[in-house]
């Protein structure tokens, strides 16, 4: 596989419950996590097209791994990565997402990584 095409992920959020649980608030400028089963290093860059819900097209934002979730993890969790969220739209993106999210950032919900 081409080197470049492994660095670009894409991640689906068709509703807010998916959304709730890929979004990592406590992380300083945002973060999602992308579930993969690919290597990623922490501190790797990488470039995500994020589909929101309700959202016509979707968005592209750069990111920097700083989680890894391995396969096989506890408590079931899915295997992935989480990005902090960077580049010059990562505001926009992460304003839009808490604006999905109203209400519910404060939930004790389980997410993906907590």
């Amino acid at each position: 596989m081409d080197a470049t095409r492994e660095r670009i992920l894409h991640l689906d959020l068709s509703n807010r419950t998916e959304l709730y649980a890929a979004y990592l608030p406590f992380i300083r400028g945002g973060g999602l996590f992308v579930p993969t089963r690919a290597d990623h290093p922490l501190g790797e860059e990488l470039f995500l097209v994020v589909q929101l819900p309700d959202e016509p097209e979707a968005l592209p934002v750069t990111g920097r791994v700083i989680w890894r979730t391995p396969p096989g993890a506890a408590g079931h969790r899915p295997a992935g990565i989480g990005l902090q969220l960077q580049g010059d739209d990562h505001g926009t993106i992460r304003a839009r997402i808490e604006d999905l999210l109203a209400g519910a950032l404060a939930s004790d919900r389980p997410t993906h990584t907590l």
